[in-house]
Order: structure tokens, then sequence, then C-alpha cells
């Protein structure tokens, strides 16, 4: 009989890059990772607000993170915001691409093609560039470079007036997957979150009795999910034991994708 092979479950002294991490899934992602020791480049386009993450985990006690402001739908920025990585640091060994954004609209409006070409450089474009400037560093980490894409449930649906939004989570589970093929013989797997109805500035603006009336009817655990719930999915797929999970969408939801009434 094979022996038992413990795999290692810790993150401490890794080197993790994350998006969006000045509020909702991003910012808990960024404190989670902190608390669990590993080295945490927190990004955002707001400054004042990944600035506040920042010192937010340095009070809680934890120090190896710094924050870098980052538009994703600038490449060049993108490249430097890698390179100050890298130069901070020492290494780069988990890629967290979790900035988005929503706006509706329905075809018929004007804005539509604008929203589109936004929804796609940011939720899409950007992921792209973000992996392939991270590429070179995450071939040299020893335990395998880890990739996690944030998608939605409408990568795996659609809402109606949704449609820029729909179309690039969709395009995030395909880029997962097509990453995945590329990168798993480098050692290095991709995988993606699909979050479902989570309480996030996305949807702050929902009355609480709309959330209460939706949830209640959509989904099984009869509520809405918090950012820390989504965080220790994505901690678990960057983890060294978790070198055979590639390529997978995983819903984040209460059940919601399962529930046919």
């Amino acid at each position: 009989m094979i022996p038992y092979q413990p795999l290692d479950r810790s993150v401490a002294g890794k080197t993790v890059f994350i998006t969006g991490a000045a509020s909702g899934m991003g910012r808990a992602t960024a404190h989670l990772f902190a608390r669990e020791g590993a080295k945490v480049m927190a990004t955002d386009m707001n400054e004042d607000g990944v600035n506040t993450v920042v010192e937010e985990i340095r009070e809680a006690g934890f120090d190896d993170i710094a924050a870098f402001t980052l538009d994703v739908g600038d490449h060049d920025a993108i490249k430097a915001a890698v390179a100050a990585t890298v130069e901070r640091f020492g290494a780069l060994d988990i890629l967290i691409n979790n900035a988005g954004f929503a706006r509706l609209a329905h075809p018929s409006e004007d804005q539509y093609e604008d929203i589109w070409h936004d929804s796609v450089n940011v939720m899409l474009t950007a992921q792209q560039r973000l992996i392939r400037a991270a590429l070179p560093y995450l071939m040299k980490t020893e335990t395998g470079g880890r990739i996690v894409n944030i998608a939605s449930t409408e990568g795996l649906g659609a809402t109606p007036g949704n449609g820029p939004y729909v179309a690039a989570k969709h395009g995030v589970i395909g880029l997962t997957r097509a990453m995945a093929t590329d990168l798993g013989r480098d050692g290095i797997t991709c995988n993606c979150i699909c979050p479902g109805p989570i309480l996030t500035n996305i949807n702050a603006e929902i009355p609480d009795e709309h959330k209460t009336i939706f949830a209640k009817r959509r989904v099984p655990i009869r509520r809405y999910g918090i950012p820390e719930e989504v965080a220790n999915v994505t901690l678990s797929c960057c983890l060294p034991a978790a070198s055979y999970l590639n390529g997978v969408a995983i819903p984040v939801d209460g059940g919601l994708t399962i529930k046919n009434a």
C-alpha cells in the first residue's frame, strides 16, 4: 500500500497579488491571506480605499502587505504593478483576479456599447494581461503557481439587462479553462470562483427587504453570502495541497445555481 502523503495546507511566505482589494471580496481576501501568513500586494483603482485596507491589516498585526493604485484597464499599469510586487517581496506566487463592476443596460440603449467595452476590458482582457504579466514569476514558484479568477454565477446563466457583465463573466470561465490547459504542464493551476448573491458594494443599493425576499425564493441557504465566505474558497484553491485542482468554476452561491424552483 502506498504510504499516506501529507500535503502542505499553508500559504505562509507566499506572495499574493490581489486586484479590486479596496472593498468587498477583494478586501476580505487581502485580510484572509495576510492572516494566513502570506505577503500581500493589495491593488485597486481606489487609492484611498486600498490604503485604508492596508492600514486595517497592519493594525491587526500583519505587516507583510503593500498597496498599489491600479486601474486594470491600463496595460502599462498592470506591468508596473507586477514589477513593483516582485521588487517589494522578491516573488509572485499567487494571482487573484478580482477587480470588477456592474452596470446594467438593455441592448437597445445607446450606452450599451460603452458598457460592453468597459466590462470586457476590465473583467476579461485585464485578467489575461495580468496572468501573462505574472507568468514568468509564477513559473518560478517551487510548489506551483496559483491563479484564481473571480467570475460570477452570471457566468453560468444570465439576468435580463446585464448583458455586458454576463458576457464578460462567461469569458472568464473560458479563459480559466484555456489557461488551465496551457499552464498545467508548468505546475501552474488556474481556477475560478463564481460568487452568487454576496453582500458587496455592487448590490448595496438594493433594499434589505428585497434581498431577503430574493434569498428566500432563490437560495437554499436563504440568505446572501458575505465576502469572507468567498475569500475562504479562494484561499483553498491556492493551497500547495490544491495541486490537482485545475480548470474548474466553483459556485459560491448558497446553492442558487442548483435550485430549480
